[in-house]
This record gives C-alpha cells, structure tokens and sequence, in this order.
C-alpha cells in the first residue's frame, strides 16, 4: 500500500459523503468572510460523519479558502453544519473496515492534516457549533481559532473512550490547554465512562469549549457578526479556564494521577483507551507552542493506531451495534399490531421491587397503577414508599410538580383483589417461590377480564409453571426487570409454549414504553443473564469449597475486565437469593452447575465481604474464611487462578453454545446484549462471546467460534492468518 493519504479513499466506497459547500458572506466592514457548510444531503436521522472521502473534501474547502486568503480576497474562514448538526465524528464504518495498523496510523494522520489547516489558513478561522457535535466534529471545532455555540446544541462530547478509542484528531491535545486538565479529565474520560454522559450547550460554554454562546433563533447572524468584531479587532474572547503556569507544574500531574487511581479501582486495568487517554492527557502539559503540539498530534497517531487495530475497538463496536442496532428490532418480536392497549396497571406485591415497578409504570406509561399486597399496612407502606420516592425526584427538578401531583393521584393501594377487575396489565413481584408465585395469579385471574396479560418478574423460575393452573395461560409472560428497575435498560421478555403472539406483542409494547430494551427468551432456567451469571458463581463458590483460597478466585477472572468481581457480584445481589439461584440452576442441570451449602451457611451468617464505613471493600470477613475452611476436604486440591479462568471461559462457552442450540435466544448476540444491558458487561469486551472466541475458549468447548470469522482487531487478524511455519525436511 502507498504512503498517500488518498489511498484512504479506496477504503471507503460505500462512505455517506458528507460535503463542504463554501460560500462567501460579506462581513458588514466590507471584507469576506467564507463560510464552509458541512452537509450529507440526509435528514436529522443521518448525521454529518467524517470517513476518508469527507476529509478529503473538507481539505479541499480549506485549501482552496486559503489560497484565496493568500490573496487577500478574505478576512476568515468558518466551518458549520446543516440543521441542527455539526458532525457526529468519524465514519466509524469506515473505521471499523481498516484493515492494518499503518492504515489507521494514516487515517488519524489525515484528521490532522484536514483539521489542522484551520491554524494556517493565514486569517482567523471560526467554528460555528449549531448543534449535534459529538468526537471527530467537536475536533472540528477545537481546531479553529475561534467558536460560537448555539444555545439549543443537545449535546457536546467525546465518546471516544465508550468506544474504545481516543479522541485522535487533536481533542486530547487541544481540550486540555483550552478548559484545565480537570475539566478535559470530566469530557475526555469520566462522561464517557458513565454510560457515555453529554454535555448541554450551557454546561460547554461554562467549561470554555467555546467563545460565545448564542441563541437559536439568530445564531447563525449572530455568529457572523461576533466573527466580525474579532476580525476587526473589537473583540477578544476570554477564557478563564486556560491553564496558567501553576496549574502546569503543580496540578496538572496531581490530577492525571488521581484519575489513573480512580480508574484502576473502578474498571481495573484491563481496557486500554481509558489509559491511553491519559497518557495523552498528560503529555498535553507541554503542548505550549506549534512544536510541541505537532509532538502531542504524533502521540495521538500512535494511540489511535493501536486502538482502531486491536481487539477491544472492534468488540466495543460489535456492542455499540447491538445496543443502537439489534436492541430497536429484537429478534423474534411479534407484528406490533397485535398488542393489547393497556390502560390500567395491577402490580401484585407492595415491596420494595414492587414500588419500583409501580412508579416506573405510572411515568412512562401515564395511566392508573393500583397495587396489592397481603395486609393493608403492606399496602399502605408500599403506597407512601412510592410518594416518598416521587417526592425526592420532586425535590431534584426530576418532575415538575404537576406531574408529581399526578403520579400521586395516579397510584393507589388496595386488599380486595376484585379492584383488579379492569386491569388489562398485571405483573407480580412476590416472594421467588413457585407455589407463592402460583397462587397469587389463581387467585386474581377470577377477577380479571379475558384479555387482561398477567406478567411475571420471576429470575429464575418456569414462567410456564408458574402460569400452569390458571383457566386461561396462554396469556401469561416473563417480564424480567433488572434491579435497580428505573436504571437498568434490559428487561427480559420470557415466552413459554403457551403464550400468544397478542401477549408477546403487548409485552414487547409495555417494555418499549418504558424505554427499555426488551430481550425474548425462551422459558428456560435463568433465562439469560441469571443462568450465565449461576454459571460464574457457582464455579467460584466450588472453587472455595474445594480449597481455593478466596483471594485466588476473587482475581482469576481480572482479565475478563467485568464490572466487578465474582465475591462482589454474590454480595451485591444477596447471599440468599445468589443460594437460591444456584440451588435452581443445580436442580436443573446437576451435571453442570454446582450447589453451595457453604454458601447457605454464608447467608445464614450474613458474612462474606469486610468493608469500611464508607461501604468500600477491605478484604474477605474473617468470620466466611473460617466458616469456609473448616468444611473443605481433606485432601482437596486447590486450583491455581490460571486454571480457575481457564475453567470458567470454557464452562461459559460450553453453557452458552447449549442455550443457543436449545434456542434459549435466537443468536449470540442476544447474549451479549442481555449481559452489556443487564449484566454491566463492558463494551471492550463486546459482552462475552467475542472474548471467548477470542481466548480459544470456545474452540475448546466446542470445536468452532460463536463468530465467523472470530470479532478481532486488525493486527490480531493479520497475525492469526498467517500461515505456520511450514516443517524444515530432514537432511
């Protein structure tokens, strides 16, 4: 391949141009001022990206815009968007095609080539921020001299981290000596990490990402008119945050450490964007004159390289695409016309789940919720559960108070279950028993109409069994939330053989009204996240019961990169219910998965994790080591940490490979999207099937890959298809 930047352009054939369109607008002391719009010729759907052949565009806009300026026909140059959009960053469909790392090493090379020009077009440059600017585009702005904002922007970021990347196109340089290394910290790395958080317009403007910030309506007018008094000289931008030589020598290396150390307890160590985000962050100090920002441009070359050609950029693309792609159109999802309109809610049970439910169904679905319990205190406890929580997001400016008044009047308790009688959604949230499951639905299906859908939010139990002596189960379904129920995206859509296509679908309606992304699984044990999530414990807990040290397996599975670790997880859902779904999960499949009676004895003790005031972990409690040793075999072999995380990745692939051959879920991804929703699984990892193909896992386990090809990086790529090493014949 040649060295030009235009052989980029070979790569993205099926790229959405987006063009630069240049015009020249007459500055009101007489100079002109070119102004380069950035449009795709799509609607708001489709927003402007930068690929290869958009670059190359631009660049010609710029050069030619500076030609001009070399010939005093212009006093400066602008860049904006179409409506409402300046850019959303990079083509990541052309990134994701590049094929070796010295081709993504080019392609972060032409960003800085393109967008670099902005500093050396001989006149001031201008961007003017109308809207949308996510990534490469807010590059875009960093890169000018000059930026206005419009006040109505929706949002501001670098998501380049979520991605597993880097801001590559001079954002990790540039940000930082523009706002202080603390606020570039926050936009750089802390947002993307909390589930990729934007910044409004206001919240730009007060960090310094731009100059200005002007209304809507006239922004445009608005923008060339304050670019004319800059030009003119009448005014100069301040910029209060720029780091000034204190910060550079005392608090700039203060914060890169602190935020490493944040980090590293929070994620661990094994994604690698974040830290490479760092590094660049930290060499930024020095980036003070045109030398010595090209040498921070270099750097970003290098990260961006390695990162767009390893295995982690692929895989947390592999799981954008699943969350933005496959979430929207699950697999085997009924005609959404079949769905029964819901106007009133039943929620059987006033616990603390329970109230979740009802509040979550009274914002989103805006209609009556009346809930039941066993007494009338249990009810009167849950209804004021439920106003308490409503007055607390009242008090945030979550709800205005009109809304708070209306969720108020909308939810209501009662004993008598013939109050149900014109409810046509009842869901349960009662005791994980089957026979208290089954009785609470025999009990209100009298009272209800034909139509009416009885839901379950049972984890782990038959939904078919659970729904087995009522007159009508065709209309019963799954619908597993994820704790807690307002935050946690997934809910699990779980059909037994009888459910009808009308439940399915209104199940399938319910969920994406309260804007969730619903799963369908089959009625099988667990379903997905918990069966996966039993697999994970239960190994752990054999492990120390047959003598692994609690501290071995607590670390073996660190290079899985999960969101925490398998002791956390168990202390996180409840020793008893982790007991509870171990017990089902043997029950079921006593050949694969393990029960505990350690663990029950756990539970009974209530010990496990020894934590500090501030709920931070310490260490294993003293009182679950002992309780744990004194039952271990004798003569029990401990397992090295290699040989536990050899035995869980080959236990998950042989234990995922059964659910999609048993048709638990229609494909792979629906694994790994039910563990990224449900479960934290990170992006970098792309859920769980990519790793396991990727460590051989799934090779051992079953003789193939979940993925054909497997999902890798270029470099892995190129390396795993080279031929062996073809035997030297003997003399």
């Amino acid at each position: 391949m040649s060295d030009s930047m235009d052989d980029l352009a070979a790569l993205a054939v099926d790229e959405v141009v987006t063009h630069a369109f240049s015009r020249d607008v007459g500055l009101p002391d007489g100079g002109v001022l070119v102004l380069i719009t950035l449009d795709n010729g799509r609607d708001h759907t489709r927003p402007n990206t930068l690929g290869p052949r958009s670059l190359l565009e631009l660049e010609a806009a710029l050069l030619a815009a500076k030609e001009r300026a070399g010939r005093g026909e212009i006093v400066g140059v602008a860049i904006t968007g179409k409506p409402f959009i300046l850019a959303a960053g990079a083509d990541l469909s052309q990134v994701g095609a590049v094929s070796d790392r010295a081709t993504a090493k080019r392609l972060g090379q032409l960003g800085h080539r393109v967008l670099g020009l902005q500093a050396d077009l001989g006149v001031p440059s201008f961007c003017f921020i109308n809207g949308l600017t996510l990534g490469g585009g807010l590059e875009v702005a960093l890169n000018a001299d000059y930026r206005t904002l419009d006040s109505a922007a929706p949002a501001i970021a670098f998501p380049e981290v979520f991605l597993g990347l880097i801001p590559g196109w001079g954002g990790a340089t540039l940000l930082p000596n523009l706002i202080g290394i603390e606020n570039a910290l926050k936009v750089i790395v802390e947002n993307p990490l909390k589930q990729n958080r934007m910044l409004s317009a206001q919240q730009a403007f007060d960090l310094g990402i731009a100059d200005v910030l002007l209304p809507s309506a006239t922004f445009l007018e608005r923008s060339i008119q304050w670019a004319a008094e800059v030009i003119a000289g009448r005014t100069k931008p301040a910029r209060p945050n720029v780091p000034g030589r204190l910060e550079r020598v005392a608090k700039w290396d203060i914060a890169i450490g602190i935020a490493r150390k944040q980090l590293e307890q929070r994620i661990g160590t094994v994604p690698l964007a974040p830290y490479r985000a760092l590094d660049l962050l930290k060499a930024a100090k020095k980036a003070t004159d045109a030398k010595s920002i090209a040498a921070g441009f270099a750097a970003e070359d290098e990260a961006l390289a390695d990162l767009v050609s390893g295995d982690q950029f692929v895989a947390s693309i592999y799981a954008f695409d699943l969350v933005q792609k496959r979430a929207k159109r699950p697999a085997g999802a009924p005609d959404r016309k079949l769905a029964k309109k819901v106007t009133k809610v039943g929620v059987i049970g006033a616990g603390l789940m329970a109230s979740q439910f009802a509040l979550l169904f009274a914002r989103r679905l805006r209609v009556p919720v009346l809930i039941t319990d066993l007494d009338q205190a249990r009810v009167d406890a849950g209804v004021d559960r439920i106003r308490g929580e409503i007055a607390a997001l009242q008090a945030k400016g979550r709800v205005s108070d009109d809304e708070a008044n209306r969720l108020v009047a909308s939810i209501s308790g009662t004993t008598d279950l013939a109050d149900f009688a014109d409810c046509d959604w009842v869901i349960e949230a009662v005791f994980e028993e089957l026979g208290v499951k089954q009785t609470v639905f025999a009990n209100v299906e009298p009272h209800l109409s034909p139509e009416a859908v009885l839901a379950t939010n049972t984890s782990s139990l038959s939904v078919e069994a659970i729904g087995s002596e009522l007159a009508h189960p065709e209309r019963v379904v799954g619908f597993h939330f994820f704790n807690p129920v307002a935050v946690m995206p997934l809910v699990e859509v779980v059909r037994t053989p009888q459910t009808d296509e009308a439940t399915l679908a209104t199940a399938m309606a319910v969920a994406g009204t309260l804007k969730k992304n619903a799963v369908i699984a089959k009625d099988a044990p667990g379903f997905v996240v918990n069966r996966i999530l039993a697999k994970v414990l239960g190994e752990a807990m054999h492990a120390v019961d047959t003598g692994t040290p609690f501290e071995v397996v607590d670390t073996a599975l660190d290079p899985f990169g999960l969101p925490m670790s398998p002791f956390e997880l168990l202390d996180l859902v409840g020793l008893q219910v982790g007991a509870h779904v171990l017990d089902t999960h043997h029950a079921a499949f006593p050949d694969r998965f393990f029960e505990s009676a350690n663990l029950h004895a756990l539970a009974d003790a209530g010990v496990l994790l020894e934590k500090d005031d501030k709920g931070n972990v310490k260490g294993f409690d003293k009182r679950a080591l002992a309780l744990v040793k004194k039952s271990v075999p004798k003569g029990a072999t401990p397992m090295s940490a290699e040989d536990f995380r050899l035995r869980v990745e080959d236990g998950l692939a042989d234990e995922i490979h059964r659910m999609l051959e048993d048709g638990v879920v229609s494909a792979a991804e629906d694994i790994d999207l039910c563990l990224i929703l449900g479960a934290g699984y990170p992006f970098h990892s792309g859920g769980i099937t990519p790793y396991l193909d990727r460590v051989g896992a799934s090779e051992r386990a079953f003789g193939d890959t979940f993925h054909q090809p497997p999902l890798r990086g270029a470099a892995n790529r190129a390396a795993a298809e080279e031929p062996a090493d073809e035997p030297t014949p003997a003399a």
